[in-house]
């Protein structure tokens, strides 16, 4: 496969993140904006004057304001600087940060302040997200985010007792995880030994789709600062490099191909393209910690196979035998994950930077044991937009 060409490198080097409710009632949208934007600056050791341009992100459909970042600029730090706004969906905050990466590694800047932030008590995800779906074409995600589509998947390929168990298992873990992160919006303290009681008693919203299986709607925002390595090197923080990023998507319309040949995923296909061109064979060997996207369990669950690269079963063996929790093998979502914090517009920046301050040591009682090198966050969102980035403790690596 073709290299990505890189003018220079770019490290991640202030991380700012709020703290994450279902309602912050105490702050309006701009004021949380300026908390994570003065936590990741004093996190780098730098001031507003030191950024020389801002990535801004969120879902505007749901909080129902139109050009956020015009108002966000008062806490954004904006003023006579040039600013980007993206929207992807779901994927919005792994995009702000792929962006970032481009803006420095070509040397058009020197440093970027990537900002990610929803507020989504003051409108209607589900209404915005129904809206967007064409209502010809693609009538079976009029659900919007709930889709029971990836459970029967799972259960038709390995039956449904040894399915849903998988998916409560993972939803369990994901639990304790949070429990560890102070930052988590949603910290339930479930067991494992509660599972049979989750997987009958627990809401039901589309097909094996379930209220516990399901991520949470959030309040916050996050920040990260990108640098070039002259400037990453003066900064307060010990760098974190970032590698690669691939970005990829396919149309809504693409389901009416189901009937002839399912196409690969974009998780699969991400990680083939990402990992091929930069010689990773085994990623689950290479990779010390994953912060993946997971909207639920069920897909989760699913997508761990595709971004691995595994196949058959081995993902449900890895879940079993407990290869992902935070003292296994591969730790996923140390953090938690999407499933206990969603502000969407946040979201996937959260997995970069969870899995930034897991490779400075610094992610607290939710910290990886033994060092983290190596690792890997992912977003999704849009018209299944799926992006996937690569983060490095030290420049070992030549460059794409």
């Amino acid at each position: 496969m073709g290299r990505k060409r890189k003018n220079r490198n770019a490290a991640i080097v202030g991380i700012g993140q709020t703290v994450y409710s279902s309602h912050r009632e105490d702050q309006n949208q701009v004021e949380m904006v300026h908390e994570a934007v003065r936590n990741a600056l004093d996190d780098a050791g730098l001031a507003v004057g030191d950024v020389d341009c801002i990535v801004h992100g969120n879902m505007e459909l749901f909080e129902m304001q139109f050009q956020p970042d015009l108002w966000h600029s008062l806490g954004l730090g904006a003023l006579g600087k040039d600013v980007f706004r993206i929207t992807t969906g779901g994927t919005t905050g792994s995009s702000l940060v792929c962006a970032a990466d481009n803006l420095v590694a070509s040397g058009l800047y020197d440093t970027v302040l990537a900002v990610g932030m929803q507020k989504l008590q003051e409108g209607n995800t589900t209404g915005g997200i129904t809206n967007m779906s064409d209502p010809l074409w693609f009538r079976n995600m009029q659900t919007g985010a709930l889709s029971g589509t990836s459970a029967q998947a799972v259960i038709g390929e390995f039956g449904e007792e040894r399915g849903r168990r998988a998916a409560i298992h993972y939803r369990i873990m994901m639990d304790n995880h949070a429990m560890l992160n102070p930052r988590a919006h949603r910290k339930l303290g479930l067991t494992y030994e509660r599972a049979d009681e989750l997987m009958k008693t627990s809401a039901r919203l589309v097909g094996d789709l379930r209220l516990i299986h399901m991520c949470s709607q959030s309040d916050g925002a996050c920040a990260v600062v990108v640098a070039s390595e002259e400037a990453a090197r003066r900064a307060k923080t010990p760098p974190v490099w970032i590698r690669d990023h691939v970005e990829v998507h396919r149309e809504e319309t693409f389901t009416n191909l189901f009937g002839f040949v399912r196409p690969e995923t974009t998780q699969r296909y991400a990680a083939r393209k990402l990992f091929g061109r930069n010689g990773i064979t085994d990623p689950v060997k290479y990779f010390d910690v994953f912060e993946m996207y997971d909207p639920s369990a069920w897909w989760g669950l699913a997508w761990l196979r595709e971004f691995l690269l595994l196949e058959g079963d081995a993902h449900l063996r890895m879940l079993e035998e407990g290869k992902f929790d935070l003292d296994g093998d591969l730790p996923v979502n140390p953090s938690g994950g999407v499933i206990a914090t969603n502000p969407i517009g946040a979201t996937a920046m959260l997995r970069v930077a969870e899995a930034a301050m897991q490779i400075r040591g610094d992610a607290g009682e939710h910290q990886v044991a033994g060092g983290v090198r190596h690792a890997l966050a992912s977003g999704f969102g849009g018209t299944f937009w799926t992006a996937l980035i690569m983060l490095e403790k030290d420049l070992e690596w030549e460059m794409p």
